[in-house]
């Protein structure tokens, strides 16, 4: 009898123990099947719409790419990025880094729409972002990676830690790097992340100073090309054309690739923040030609260091929630 009883005690708890170890991990940490029952066709469905949007603008996997990587860094990987002024909420799109410069959010729009009526109130705006950012990345020709799931949505923004926390294209190396460290990110996440540029466009006001008085000597950045930087000349006069775009990547802008670094290592990097990883510190530098020889070590390592972005003071279990639209909070 005691050791029958002992056996009917053992299986209950082997029995029981799958559901309690599942609620406690859905709610602790982020993992790719987050959503494989309760919205099963949620990748495909942003897979999908991204694909479309991709095919009338290459140039919107870039941009979806840097939402994700803009959102990250403020509040954590949360959507904060994508809520408009309302009420108490001074929106981040207004902030230097982001302002008459991110862009993508009509995409975003339509795949929240599109989730919202495959499965209502599940998919939150903070995956969704992710997932987008993965799926950009492929579909420019870069590495794939299971996309770690489960985040929730914040319930306001921070304009003032946009303004502060993202990198700038003119920073010093040691403030990127600091930047970077104050997200739990190192010098190797920095290089890795910083090879994104290899696709998509940058405005002329983000690196005129490198074309015109970049030390306040009223002369070019000494490591800029000079061909490459009358190139520039061109179309980023001394004054105006501020929005006037050019490739951050001129050799494949719309292919995902090492040419970024091999840029690099021709001084043909876009902006300062670009090209200090090769001149202003020796590891960084070391990792440049790592890259720029190596496409495979680059493509391995970005994956790596987008999931470890990606995992950034994320909201899950009870915290933030899960809008229904992207640009405002829900209040019911």
């Amino acid at each position: 009898m005691t050791h029958s009883m002992t056996f009917l005690i053992l299986f209950s708890l082997l029995a029981f123990a799958p559901f309690c170890l599942g609620n406690k991990k859905i709610g602790s940490y982020l993992y790719p099947q987050f959503y494989d029952y309760s919205c099963p066709q949620a990748q495909n469905i942003v897979k999908s719409i991204l694909a479309n949007a991709v095919a009338k603008e290459p140039r919107i996997a870039a941009s979806l790419l840097r939402l994700h990587f803009h959102d990250c860094f403020v509040k954590g990987c949360d959507a904060s990025i994508l809520l408009d002024n309302s009420g108490s909420i001074i929106s981040e799109k207004g902030s230097n880094p982001n302002r008459n410069s991110a862009r993508g959010f009509e995409v975003i729009d339509e795949i929240k729409s599109a989730l919202e009526k495959q499965c209502p109130r599940i998919v939150s705006c903070a995956d969704i972002l992710a997932i987008a950012a993965r799926d950009s990345t492929v579909l420019a020709g870069g590495p794939n990676w299971e996309v770690p799931l489960g985040r929730r949505d914040s319930l306001g923004a921070s304009l003032s830690g946009s303004n502060h926390n993202i990198p700038a294209p003119n920073n010093t190396f040691q403030t990127i790097l600091t930047k970077f460290k104050l997200q739990g990110l190192d010098i190797v996440d920095l290089v890795a992340l910083s090879g994104s540029h290899t696709i998509g466009n940058s405005r002329c006001t983000s690196f005129r100073q490198r074309l015109y008085n970049q030390t306040g000597n009223g002369k070019q950045d000494f490591s800029l090309e000079q061909y490459y930087a009358n190139e520039l000349r061109a179309n980023c006069p001394r004054s105006g054309g501020d929005q006037n775009l050019f490739f951050l990547d001129y050799v494949t802008p719309t292919k995902f690739d090492n040419n970024y670094f091999k840029n690099l290592l021709a001084y043909k990097g876009l902006l300062s923040s670009d090209e200090v990883l090769l001149t202003k510190n020796q590891e960084s530098a070391e990792l440049v030609k790592l890259y720029a020889e190596r496409n495979d070590i680059f493509f391995e390592q970005f994956a790596k260091s987008m999931i470890k972005m990606g995992n950034v003071s994320p909201l899950t279990g009870s915290r933030g929630q899960i809008r229904t639209n992207c640009r405002v909070v829900n209040t019911w």
